[in-house]
């Protein structure tokens, strides 16, 4: 398992631009991100169970647990294992009866089973390595030295020419709002 690094749900993200929800995953320890691309059901599964909402029947992710348990089989880990033309793969971990099995299934299924059943999210390295980002550092603004207190930055000739339009904008309203002023 030294190849599987172990990751904690950051957050279940709403795209504004889709119907597609995202599920960040966070390194363990670590400042570095896998963000997965789930459906809105399976996003809302995973809130679900995140929030610990009691339903009064069991919804599907629930089932799928009460199975493993009625067959005396217990759910040891979900693993988020490779990720293949922007598609991952995961698989739940199971001991039956002294034996390891593992059950092909959807990252964002295999999330919301792990969830309720209170086992450890893993994801291969590569998969990491691939996918995870790392934030940049925030950049800290420096604190003007007492040199530069009073001195104008200089002058910006990109920026200057766009926020022209503004300024030719701004006047032409100007000149609208005072009527009696002359053009």
């Amino acid at each position: 398992m030294s190849d599987l690094i172990e990751v904690v749900i950051d957050s279940v993200r709403v795209s504004l631009m889709s119907p597609q929800r995202i599920v960040v995953l966070r390194e363990k320890d670590v400042d570095r991100y896998l963000p997965i691309w789930v459906g809105p059901y399976e996003a809302e599964a995973i809130t679900v169970a995140l929030q610990e909402v009691e339903m009064v029947r069991p919804l599907t992710h629930d089932l799928l647990n009460n199975v493993f348990t009625s067959f005396n089989a217990r759910i040891e880990r979900i693993e988020i294992s490779a990720l293949r033309d922007d598609i991952f793969y995961g698989n739940i971990v199971a001991e039956v009866d002294g034996k390891i099995i593992r059950i092909d299934s959807r990252p964002s299924d295999a999330i919301a089973l792990a969830i309720r059943a209170h086992v450890p999210i893993l994801v291969g390295r590569a998969v990491m390595d691939a996918a995870g980002i790392t934030p940049e550092p925030d950049i800290q603004e420096e604190e003007p030295s007492p040199a530069d207190e009073g001195s104008t930055p200089p002058p910006n000739a990109e920026g200057d020419e766009r926020l022209s339009i503004f300024e030719d904008f701004l006047k032409k309203l100007d000149d609208e709002d005072h009527p009696d002023k002359e053009n």
